[in-house]
């Protein structure tokens, strides 16, 4: 029985990002971790506290993973590329159904996503930006501060729900289609000829 705070948060994390949070309630989420409701109370003020919780802890590893990544990766177009492998291992994990529930109902813990993108995203586009023009991977006109709030903005429009409903759309396809779209906007034919070959490294 987990007997902290952030254990109970890391196990109702994976379970929001397997079910959703509306399908998981606070019974489930005491009969999964083998406690009464009266000591995940005494944890947690409501279940819009818990998940607020979870958010910023799932938004905590997030940033973790990608600093690992910028801080091992030779160059600007191995880092995108590593980032799209991570991007794509988050999607395949994560029930679209927990976007949309923290969209409409939570929204301190939507509003702690959005935080995240405008700022810590924002910075982390900025820099790559900036690293791979230096590189000469990107395109020398590109200009960084006005790409990377462009790249932000994508990421919000594909969480638009009216605009990919997702009785017609594959919330993961979406993201990577809108990511690929942005990368092959950016690169200079020899960070196009580096691109793939990370690809086909990756294949093989």
């Amino acid at each position: 029985m987990p007997d902290t705070r952030e254990a109970i948060i890391c196990e109702v994390g994976k379970m929001y990002m397997k079910y959703g949070i509306r399908s998981v309630s606070m019974d489930d989420i005491a009969q999964h971790q083998g406690i009464s409701k009266k000591t995940l109370y005494q944890h947690f003020e409501d279940k819009s506290d818990l998940v607020k919780q979870v958010t910023a802890a799932l938004l905590k590893e997030r940033l973790k993973a990608y600093d690992e990544i910028k801080d091992t990766a030779a160059n600007a177009i191995e880092e995108l590329y590593s980032i799209s492998q991570l991007l794509r291992k988050h999607f395949s994990e994560l029930n679209p159904s927990l976007v949309y529930d923290l969209q409409k109902y939570y929204p301190e813990a939507w509003a702690l996503f959005g935080e995240y993108e405008n700022e810590v995203a924002y910075k982390l586009v900025y820099e790559n930006l900036q690293k791979g023009i230096k590189e000469g991977y990107f395109r020398e006109e590109i200009n960084p501060a006005v790409l990377a709030k462009v790249r932000v903005e994508q990421i919000h429009l594909s969480f638009n729900e009216e605009l990919f409903p997702k009785e017609e759309f594959d919330f993961t396809e979406v993201q990577l289609q809108i990511f690929d779209h942005y990368v092959h906007g950016l690169l200079t034919e020899s960070g196009l000829e580096l691109y793939k070959k990370y690809q086909m490294q990756s294949n093989e």
